[in-house]
């Protein structure tokens, strides 16, 4: 990108930024998400490094944060409310290390480290131990005066503690900064409660806990479940505070909350044992955040090192890799599924998100590109969350240039060039109808052979398609049929690995019923639902036989699963294919389970269990007669804790009334 080309894009990045900006902090509403926002700023700082003639006063990098609300007073900060620069890598934080040490050949390897909490940015201030006023960040040098609101907040004491060890910071002027914040679980009681009063939903904890804190009635802030978290502590003497780590101390000892993990670390190493430590651990915690701050412990040395523009050059913030990223739309694809559904997917410029790179994402169908405007060439917002497939949440129309062009679905499968059709109107799938379609066979031979369904060893993706290429199955049943003579040889299969995949195969002959109707692939039948069914009809043959009403009057099972169930065993080519499937003395057997200990009981795990995986723990209790579910509902009987829980689940069980047990107590229902 030349200068001219960056000018350009500068000017649109910028553009959108601010209008981000000016919805989340003096709205309080936002538009994207916070990672998705950082994504745009983390790309304007890169160009105007790399062009810093291009620098202007009205840069977002060049401004701390909002405006301040006219409804409320403006106060003035006693010392500047700063934020501070983002790093993503051990790379550079290593690089921050090194500059401040050029600058300051006194800097030690001693460093502070705490969660960056996400929420309102707050300055409390004590004049002889009494509350006096509370202030927002606003554009750092002056905030909105909430004093009135912040008094209602039961962490925020109104008098600092009389017993403290430290009775100095009684006397005079003490500020203390720290965190608006609403906790995980209070906003989802909040919302239950919005959603039963037939009330619009908020967003996110940190809009709610901003546009509650900016709310001009206290007593309806007194109803919000908000929480004060101090992280900074001023006084007219800086001596007085001599470190971060004697700060913490002394907040907690005036009667502060503080995040009690905060830590002292020495040295790099230190450091990204701590950034690893919490990558994971960071989502059990009560509010939500996106990194870790770290700071030079000494403070006297963090004066001395100073301000760069608008942040100290003292600290960090460690962001972990994004859920979210804007990235450009490449082109867009048809990909064919099991069931011949027809989706779109976005082939995308190269992007870092959740720790990975994600070159395509899923755009649903034709109705959400046309909703969401999603164009080739487009900016456009990504997200990935762990292990589900990455989608694209939006574009930017704002940063287009003219070139971008609309997306037209296809009239034929680009596997098998059969024309596409799309059932009803409701249904926003395209789908091909051929069954022999390439694309719809291995993925539906795979989808057969897969772990949650008859779990044959040594079918993945790559061995299913070489048997297809050789044209040795075409079909779930032709897996049956192969011999020794026919797949030894092939690329992938020598003598050792042949006789391992057909005694798999020879092992599965007669699978457990729930997992042989889940491996048919009947559209809408999931793992769940094929275990219903098979508890509920006992045999194949009765379910092939089983009415829409039959199948409605299961619970679990709507109408549009009852007749995905019926047109699936009444259509001639899966007839055809069940009567391979017992030519080849292959059929499923019949479910003796007659009610189990835990017959009807539902159940949800959180948290890591020490002696089974989810998986294993689900399989003991389908097997003993119970219902393993997802997420805690108004049925749920038991939500088994293990190690580091869920704050969403523990506070769905409370609202729902669930039981909540231990890992040891679980065992004791297992028996």
């Amino acid at each position: 990108m030349n200068k001219a080309e960056a000018a350009i894009r500068i000017a649109k990045l910028k553009d959108l930024i601010n209008d981000y900006r000016y919805h989340y902090h003096v709205l309080n509403e936002s538009i994207m998400s916070d990672e998705a926002a950082d994504s745009l700023k983390h790309e304007l700082s890169v160009l105007e490094n790399e062009y810093p003639d291009l620098i202007t006063p009205d840069s977002p990098t060049q401004r701390v944060a909002g405006e301040v609300l006219k409804e409320f007073a403006r106060m003035e900060h006693s010392k500047r409310m700063l934020s501070l620069n983002d790093v993503f890598s051990e790379s550079e934080i290593k690089a921050w290390i090194q500059r401040i040490s050029k600058l300051d050949p006194k800097t030690t390897d001693e460093f502070f480290i705490d969660i960056k909490m996400d929420g309102l940015a707050c300055a409390l201030i004590y004049e002889d131990g009494i509350l006096t006023h509370g202030i927002t960040r606003g554009d750092g040098l002056a905030g909105e005066d909430v004093t009135a609101n912040v008094r209602t907040i039961e962490s925020v004491p109104l008098a600092l503690r009389s017993d403290t060890k430290h009775p100095q910071f009684l006397k005079g002027k003490t500020e203390v900064r720290g965190e608006i914040v609403m906790y995980k679980h209070d906003f989802d009681r909040l919302n239950e409660t919005r959603k039963k009063q037939g009330l619009p939903l908020f967003a996110n904890p940190r809009n709610t806990a901003a546009g509650t804190i900016r709310q001009l009635d206290p007593n309806l802030v007194a109803t919000r479940p908000l929480h004060f978290r101090a992280y900074d502590l001023l006084r007219e003497s800086d001596a007085e505070v001599p470190t971060n780590d004697f700060c913490y101390n002394v907040l907690a000892d005036l009667g502060f909350s503080i995040n009690r993990s905060a830590t002292l670390v020495h040295g790099v190493k230190e450091i990204m044992d701590c950034v690893n430590s919490w990558e994971n651990k960071r989502h059990n915690l009560e509010f939500n955040t996106d990194g870790l701050v770290i700071k030079v412990n000494d403070r006297v040395l963090f004066e001395r090192l100073g301000i760069a523009g608008k942040a100290p050059r003292g600290a960090i913030a460690f962001k972990y890799a994004a859920e979210q990223a804007t990235t450009i739309v490449k082109d867009i694809f048809i990909s064919i599924g099991r069931t011949g559904t027809a989706t779109p997917v976005a082939v995308l410029e190269p992007v870092r998100i959740a720790g990975s790179t994600v070159q395509m994402a899923t755009l649903h169908n034709e109705n959400e590109i046309k909703r969401k405007d999603i164009r080739v060439g487009d900016h456009v917002i990504v997200h990935k969350a762990g292990d589900i497939i990455p989608e694209v949440l939006q574009s930017l129309p704002q940063l287009r240039t003219g070139k971008e062009k609309p997306f037209r679905m296809p009239l034929t499968c680009p596997e098998c060039g059969t024309k596409l059709i799309k059932q009803n109107v409701v249904d926003a799938a395209w789908r091909c109808p051929n069954p022999s379609c390439p694309s719809r066979s291995w993925k539906r031979i795979q989808h057969f052979a897969s772990k949650e369904a008859v779990d044959i060893e040594g079918l993945g993706e790559k061995n299913v398609i070489a048997l297809i290429d050789s044209k040795l199955i075409t079909d779930i049943a032709d897996i049956y049929s192969l011999s020794f003579e026919q797949i030894v040889g092939l690329e992938r299969f020598g003598e050792i690995s042949a006789n391992k995949l057909l005694a798999a195969i020879a092992a599965k002959k007669h699978p457990e019923l729930s997992r042989f109707i889940y491996g048919l692939g009947i559209r809408h039948v999931g793992v769940q639902t094929a275990i219903d069914l098979a508890g509920r009809f006992k045999t194949l043959e009765k379910l092939m036989e089983a009415t829409i009403d039959e199948l409605s009057a299961v619970d679990g099972i709507g109408e549009i699963v009852a007749e995905s169930v019926v047109e699936f065993f009444s259509e001639q080519k899966n007839i055809r294919l069940l009567k391979k499937f017992k030519s080849l003395s292959v059929w499923p057997k019949p479910l003796k389970h007659s009610g189990g200990k835990l017959e009807g009981v539902k159940f949800v795990i959180t948290g890591t269990l020490t002696h089974l995986s989810r998986e294993e723990a689900a399989e003991t209790i389908r097997a003993k007669g119970g219902r393993f579910q997802n997420s805690v509902t108004r049925d749920t009987d038991y939500l088994v804790v293990g190690e580091n829980p869920g704050d969403n689940k523990l506070a769905q069980a409370e609202t729902f009334g669930a039981k909540t047990i231990s890992e040891a107590e679980f065992f004791k229902l297992l028996d």
